[in-house]
């Protein structure tokens, strides 16, 4: 008796625990809002104030940042114009100092190129005289030397026929020579001379010495451009003619 009893107890508990189980995973029933939509607007609108809020925040820091950094610039382009203005008084006092400097190159230039125009026709004449004794024979001499060269204001000689060539200098020469080959070896020789562009021997005459017979030789001597020194021209000119 005792078991038949107990089982329906048993029974029951265990429907009602499955019931109340069953109950708590029953799905939810719908809910509904039952708010007024004004409030519902207001709500959303509360929001939308909120974000707007920080929109503004975020664009008024943004732009303070962008105030601070145009100050921070503005500030180094001062400084920088300063030190700009600092730096024209100093090379400004510099100038002033040295104010007399292009009038002085100015006139060491004026002063060059004076010079090249007054020397520009030189001729060293003792080397020219020295080949000349150089080149004369053993058995002739030289008995006298006159030179002619061209100047500046007045230019190059003239060639004296159509057959001879502009000079800027002549070598006249007079002496004596003791047969003729001296003389044309004296002449031939003398137009080896560097600078020289031509030798005419004008005349020759047999004439009785006191011990034996020679020859009066007259010799013109006629210089090219390339006699010229040209130790003053300027450098480039200089290299230009080497």
């Amino acid at each position: 008796m005792s078991a038949t009893l107990e089982a329906p107890t048993t029974t029951t508990r265990g429907k009602g625990a499955k019931q109340k189980h069953q109950s708590l995973q029953a799905p939810a029933l719908p809910q509904v809002n039952l708010l007024p939509p004004e409030v519902r607007a207001a709500r959303g609108l509360a929001r939308t104030k909120v974000w707007l809020g920080l929109s503004v925040l975020l664009t008024i820091v943004v732009c303070a940042g962008l105030v601070v950094l145009a100050m921070f610039e503005q500030q180094a382009a001062r400084d920088e114009l300063t030190e700009a203005q600092a730096e024209t008084t100093q090379l400004q006092a510099q100038l002033a100092q040295y104010a007399e400097v292009p009038l002085v190159l100015a006139e060491l230039d004026r002063a060059e190129r004076a010079r090249v125009l007054a020397m520009g026709t030189e001729i060293l004449w003792v080397p020219h005289l020295d080949a000349i004794a150089a080149r004369t024979p053993h058995s002739a001499r030289v008995e006298s030397l006159k030179v002619l060269g061209a100047t500046v204001w007045a230019g190059e000689f003239a060639p004296a026929d159509v057959l001879a060539t502009s000079s800027v200098a002549t070598i006249s020469l007079t002496g004596q020579a003791a047969t003729l080959a001296d003389v044309y070896t004296w002449q031939r020789q003398l137009e080896e001379i560097p600078g020289v562009s031509e030798v005419v021997m004008t005349q020759t005459s047999l004439v009785d010495g006191r011990t034996m017979l020679h020859y009066n030789v007259a010799a013109t001597i006629t210089l090219s451009a390339d006699a010229y020194s040209g130790r003053f021209l300027p450098l480039d000119e200089t290299e230009e003619g080497n």
